[in-house]
C-alpha cells in the first residue's frame, strides 16, 4: 500500500473512530475531528502533513 492511500486510511478512521467516541463518550472528542479536518484541508494547500512524513519515515514506500 502507497503513502497515500494509507494516508486516507488512517485519516478516515480518525474521523469515524472521533465522531463515535464525541457522540458515545464525551462531545469534545470531536475537537479531534475538527483538527483532522484541518489538517487535511491545509495539507491540500502545502503538499505537507505530518502523517505522510510518519509514514514515509515507518518505511511506506511512495
Amino acid at each position: 500500500m502507497n503513502v497515500e492511500r494509507m494516508l486516507r486510511m488512517i485519516a478516515g478512521g480518525f474521523v469515524a473512530a472521533s465522531v463515535l467516541l464525541g457522540i458515545y463518550v464525551n462531545p469534545n472528542f470531536l475537537w479531534f475531528t475538527l483538527f483532522v479536518g484541518l489538517n487535511l484541508f491545509q495539507s491540500a494547500f502545502t503538499n505537507w502533513c505530518p502523517m505522510m512524513a510518519i509514514l514515509r519515515k515507518a518505511g511506506v514506500s511512495a
